[in-house]
């Protein structure tokens, strides 16, 4: 049995990215390489085995939403998109994502988004301390679910 979800963001930044964030994003998009530094998420911790039975953490960084192919759960494909609006009210920069996420990733991902709730445009805050920045449905569901960030936190299904 899985586990999965979709995962969908429609956001507007209202913030213009630095260099550095712009290449960290981009990255965990599929859209570039990876970053020398990562600032956003900067540790992706691993537990593996370290060859005489015992388990050691390690860093292992890898683009959080970064798949560009059919999608094996939610049917549909598996996209991530950055771009510079032509329309200046839109804001600096228009992102769309829609990927396929499982559980264990929650906490890493959630870093990048409550990262993009900030700076996310006034349009996705509905009240104080809350940005809607998409939204999920388990895969086996036809429902989606607004997925907010309140208070710095992602408010996971």
């Amino acid at each position: 049995m899985s586990s999965v979800y979709e995962l969908s963001i429609v956001l507007n930044l209202r913030e213009d990215l630095s260099d550095q964030e712009e290449a960290e994003l981009r990255w965990h998009l599929g859209l570039g390489p990876q970053p020398e530094a990562l600032r956003i998420v900067p540790r992706f911790p691993v537990v593996v085995e370290d060859g005489s039975d015992g388990l050691i953490v390690e860093d292992d960084p890898r683009p959080l939403l970064g798949r560009h192919d059919a999608a094996v759960h939610v049917g549909g494909a598996l996209v991530s998109a950055l771009v510079r609006p032509e329309h200046s009210w839109n804001g600096p920069w228009a992102l769309t994502v829609r990927q396929e996420i499982h559980p264990d990733d929650f906490d890493l991902t959630g870093e990048l988004l409550t990262w993009l709730a900030a700076k996310a445009d006034d349009r996705h805050r509905p009240s104080t301390g809350t940005v809607r920045v998409g939204w999920t449905r388990f895969y086996e569901s036809d429902r989606l679910e607004p997925l907010e960030v309140r208070g710095g936190v992602v408010a996971w299904p």
